[in-house]
């Protein structure tokens, strides 16, 4: 067996909040077969698998009494080229953001809104992740991933994958697909997306007046380094907390009341509710008790100021849904996979 499995590994170093818990047994797949060996080994132990890529989308509250396994291929390929419409693929232990930027050295858009996001090429669809108005789901053409109930290989199309806001069918049928490779469909020609949030504004303070893919990832990566904290600096998880999505009528109401609510359309007569504005306004940004806070230039961000525990952040967290509830009428649903 080529998989080296140890014993008793912190997991600090391998989730971005920086929580220090251990797992029972701990190894890396740097390819397909190391995959099934560590299905198979864990079969044999008795033990459940826990599959991670950067640790990014991931509260620990306790010590893992399973396998870990972090995806560590690495990879990244033209697979087809008509001059304007390509078709690249990645490994699933590919870094998210330099993924981004080698498609963006190829001379490719559409990935462009998502640069600086965290995590691994095979965890973004799990999420459907998403910033500035761009969805994975906006690129996506398809994944193999391996069925861990069968060991069957399979292919899933845009429409197998069941994408909504924040979520898929990979995450609702948790434990089941281990996302192997991801492919996504680019352009040579840029339709840019610009509207959303001051990505516009600050290309204009640039002096950028036809922006490239390229020039638009490097103004998001710097309004993203603006407010978000980087996570080898100071653990987080990014948005901790989903934007709400809430009735017209129930958003109407709240405009009545806050006339700075900040509110986005979207079909079928729902609004999304900045909730980032909402932790705000109820007087959480900035808090902290202990290593356990809330980031003090984005409220939508929990950090660990060095030893907070994965409970001590998840309480917090609950508290701040608690409040909310009560003051919006608005429930907060957490983003983070909380284990």
């Amino acid at each position: 067996m080529s998989l080296q499995i140890r014993e008793r590994v912190s997991l600090k170093p391998f989730n971005s909040f920086g929580v220090d818990v251990q797992a029972r047994l701990f190894a890396e797949a740097h390819d397909d077969d190391e995959v099934r060996e560590a299905l198979a080994y864990a079969e044999q132990q008795q033990l459940p698998l826990l599959v991670i890529g950067g640790g990014s989308n991931l509260l620990l509250t306790a010590d893992v009494d399973a396998l870990v396994l972090r995806m560590a291929s690495r990879g990244s390929r033209l697979l087809s080229d008509d001059g304007q419409r390509v078709i690249v693929e990645a490994e699933a232990g590919e870094p998210w953001h330099p993924f981004v930027l080698w498609s963006l050295r190829q001379g490719l858009g559409g990935l462009e809104n998502l640069s600086l996001i965290p995590g691994t090429v095979g965890a973004a669809p799990m999420q459907n992740i998403g910033a500035y108005g761009v969805e994975l789901k906006d690129v996506f053409v398809g994944l193999a991933a391996l069925d861990r109930h069968t060991g069957e290989l399979r292919e899933f199309s845009l429409a197998d994958c069941a994408f909504a806001y924040r979520d898929s069918r990979f995450k609702r049928e948790a434990g089941r697909w281990l996302i192997l490779r991801v492919r996504l469909a680019l352009s040579r020609q840029a339709a840019l997306h610009l509207d959303y949030g001051p990505i516009r504004q600050r290309l204009v303070e640039q002096g950028i007046e036809a922006p490239t893919p390229m020039d638009v990832s490097r103004a998001i990566c710097a309004i993203r380094s603006e407010k978000l904290p980087d996570p080898n600096e100071l653990g987080n998880a990014g948005s901790f907390f989903k934007n709400p999505l809430v009735a017209a009528e129930q958003a109407d109401r709240l405009r009545q009341q806050y006339a700075d609510l900040v509110a986005y359309p979207q079909a079928g007569g729902l609004v999304k509710l900045a909730a980032g504005w909402l932790i705000e306004r109820a007087g959480w940004k900035g808090f902290r008790e202990g290593d356990a806070g809330v980031h003090r230039l984005q409220a939508l961000v929990l950090v660990n100021y060095g030893e907070a525990t994965g409970g001590q952040l998840l309480g917090l967290a609950r508290r701040i849904q608690a409040d909310v509830a009560v003051r919006f009428g608005v429930a907060l649903e957490i983003e983070p996979n909380v284990l």
